[in-house]
């Protein structure tokens, strides 16, 4: 199996609006089109993370909408899910509106699946016939487990000993050492540089888009501006991540090239190296390698912390890809040097929190790409945190299992919370 590919295929697509909630309109679209007609009624049932992430997020083609609920009613309207995880470029002003329509006349209802510990979403959606169909993704951001119609079972994929194949990169992923992922990366063929290459240039357009916006990013400009900041290298590569996630997080009709099936973790693990790389004169090729091994990092992180776990992706997962593809491109594979720069990446901002996608992702992938140009410079001039110092590990690999296991036992309580914070917010409006 070449985990590089595979990587690329299930992890890394382009995706238009914040990946939560356009799975949960994924899922109803499915559902919608197994029914075959306008549905009457839909319930959704999401695991905490998938909610928290749609929450507060802006819809694309949607005028400035927000959250999961919405984009639920837009899947069952729209019904084509071959349009995967750009779905939601088939919505128009007319179509929004028959959505609200059914979401003010409580025809679309969103539920917590506390019991779900991974990534799940469930539409059930009936017809006004009595006609009924089903949907559930499961594990992943386009991974059909099951499908049924009037109580036809037509799909169930669901048994551990089945969905383990489809998982087999994953399973690769967490046996693999730090030289196991260089190596890989290396090993990219033409196709795969390619196909990274394309994701460079939609993450740059969707940076230009930003730039329009008075977000994040234009802060940032601002304090340029003013002589708060120097116009450098670490200050242009926050503006370029900030802008393509401000256009991202404000619903802007563009897609992006994600990563770990995030659209703001696809900004860190490809812009920061790409930028960095740019500037320092690295060749492309060197600097496609390295986003290769950034793709491939990300990766490997979310294997260990979970798809949507407490503490923040786009941060601290996509910040390891990318530290560690900004040594590479100065010092290739040199194990120790790369090590380096993770530790001090984890070991600095290891702890930020995720309360769901929104606006202020921005703000978290500027502080990423900050820490990821800093501790790949120490890594690289061989100086970082080491095992005597916290949860940082003896090598890469154990810091990062080690910041899974905070992340999925000791801080098990931590979504929930959020989730409660956020559905007290929604009762009390």
């Amino acid at each position: 199996m070449n985990v590089l590919k595979e990587v690329l295929k299930h992890q890394v697509y382009p995706a238009m609006g914040c990946t939560e909630p356009v799975s949960v309109a994924l899922c109803g679209a499915y559902a919608a089109q197994l029914l075959g007609q306008a549905p009457a009624k839909a319930v959704f049932r999401l695991d905490p993370g998938t909610y928290k992430n749609g929450c507060g997020v802006r819809i694309p083609n949607t005028d400035g909408e927000k959250g999961n609920l919405l984009a639920a009613a837009m899947g069952l309207l729209i019904a084509r899910p071959d349009l995967q995880m750009e779905i939601l470029s088939g919505a128009d002003k007319a179509l929004v509106a028959r959505a609200k329509e059914l979401v003010a006349q409580g025809k679309v209802r969103l539920e917590v699946a506390p019991e779900k510990h991974c990534f799940y979403i469930e539409a059930s959606v009936e017809g006004a016939n009595g006609a009924k169909a089903a949907c559930v993704i499961e594990g992943s951001h386009t991974e059909v487990v099951y499908l049924a119609k009037d109580g036809q079972t037509l799909k169930d994929t669901r048994k551990k000993e089945e969905k383990t194949a489809c998982c087999a990169f994953k399973d690769a992923l967490k046996k693999a050492t730090l030289a196991d992922l260089i190596a890989w990366a290396e090993a990219a063929d033409a196709d795969d540089l390619a196909y990274i290459k394309k994701g460079v240039e939609m993450n740059l357009k969707a940076a230009e888009m930003g730039q329009a916006l008075q977000k994040v990013g234009f802060y940032i400009k601002e304090l340029v501006r003013k002589k708060l900041l120097q116009m450098d290298l670490i200050s242009s590569t926050k503006i370029l991540t900030a802008c393509a996630a401000d256009a991202r997080m404000d619903g802007q009709s563009v897609p992006v090239m994600s990563s770990g099936e995030s659209g703001n973790q696809g900004v860190v693990t490809i812009l920061v190296p790409w930028k960095v790389g740019k500037e320092m004169e690295v060749p492309e090729e060197t600097i496609l390698k390295s986003i290769a091994l950034s793709h491939l990092l990300n990766g490997y992180v979310k294997v260990f912390t979970g798809e949507l776990a407490p503490i923040c992706g786009c941060a601290i997962a996509a910040g390891v890809g990318a530290t560690a593809a900004i040594v590479y491109q100065q010092r290739g594979g040199n194990i120790p040097a790369i090590t380096l720069a993770i530790n001090n990446i984890i070991s600095d901002i290891g702890g930020m929190l995720c309360d769901g996608a929104k606006s202020g992702c921005a703000l978290k992938v500027v502080s990423s790409t900050d820490a990821a140009i800093r501790a790949a410079f120490m890594g690289m001039h061989d100086y970082g945190i080491t095992e005597v110092e916290g949860f940082v590990g003896r090598s890469a690999e154990e810091t990062i299992q080690n910041l899974g296991s905070i992340s999925t036992v000791g801080m098990s309580a931590v979504d929930p919370m959020i989730v409660d914070i956020m559905q007290e917010k929604t009762a009390n409006k």
